[in-house]
């Protein structure tokens, strides 16, 4: 099978890499990214790397998913599928899945439900739209764990979003609980015992917690203003999530 990674930044080239081990014919492109992936090869540009592709594989950011969708869908065949791996709003998949609908081309709105580098290609994954079974059909061949969990695209945006609401919820309540720690010389303390609330691997959640809010704070606080459209557009309540964007902007907007 011949698969398209478009974006080759943390998780995709992971992705690319872990497929090209395992048998996948897989041709990667990046504009900025220059690294070289083992096992793949390199494409001058979207359109390229598209032509021929089974599956096309988009892992650019949410800013870039709607230009990178564009320029795909000219070139790739009917008999190709398209997954748009990158979190974002349900509206926004629904709106890139109506214009891959348009063009012929079968759409999945696929949810990554972990941090990749964490897992590779065992991260789980939940796919919706008209081509999640076929992309699911594709991936699970190569061993991705993967499973269709709705039938229109935005469903498994929704499930991300929500897990969001809690995982970032939890991280922003830990950056909280442990600064006011310090401030009272009680750090060693506080942190044992929320690292004992959260089980046996508590202290290297926490750590996980700490570190990857702090370093991908940017990206996170544009993730959570998505999960807080989704939640004013369900009518639910949004108390944690104003207090989650506000310790991530605050991070990103300090640089610690």
């Amino acid at each position: 099978m011949r698969i398209a990674v478009l974006g080759l930044g943390e998780a995709g080239s992971i992705y690319a890499r872990g497929l090209a081990e395992r048998g996948a014919d897989v041709v990667g492109f990046d504009p900025v990214v220059r690294d070289a992936v083992p096992g793949v090869s390199r494409a001058a540009s979207v359109g390229d790397a598209v032509d021929g592709a089974d599956l096309v594989l988009s892992l650019v950011g949410a800013t870039a998913a709607d230009t990178v969708l564009s320029e795909s869908l000219p070139r790739m065949t009917p008999t190709a599928a398209y997954a748009d791996l990158n979190t974002g709003a349900p509206r926004d998949k629904r709106g890139l899945a109506t214009r891959a609908v348009e063009a012929g081309i079968p759409f999945a709105d696929v949810a990554v439900m972990a941090p990749v580098p964490r897992a590779g290609l065992e991260t789980e994954l939940f796919a919706s739209g008209d081509g999640a079974e076929a992309v699911a059909d594709a991936l699970g061949s190569y061993g991705v764990p993967i499973r269709v969990v709705g039938t229109a695209a935005g469903d498994a945006a929704a499930l991300k979003l929500v897990r969001s609401v809690f995982m970032k919820g939890l991280a922003g309540l830990v950056l909280e609980s442990l600064t006011a720690a310090e401030k009272i010389g009680a750090s060693p303390e506080v942190r044992a015992q929320i690292a004992n609330e959260l089980g046996p691997d508590g202290d290297a959640l926490v750590q996980r917690l700490l570190d990857g809010t702090r370093q991908h704070a940017a990206r996170r606080e544009h993730e959570m203003r998505d999960a807080r459209a989704m939640l004013d557009d369900l009518g639910s309540p949004t108390w944690m999530t104003d207090g989650t964007l506000a310790w991530l902007h605050s991070l990103t907007t300090s640089g610690s």
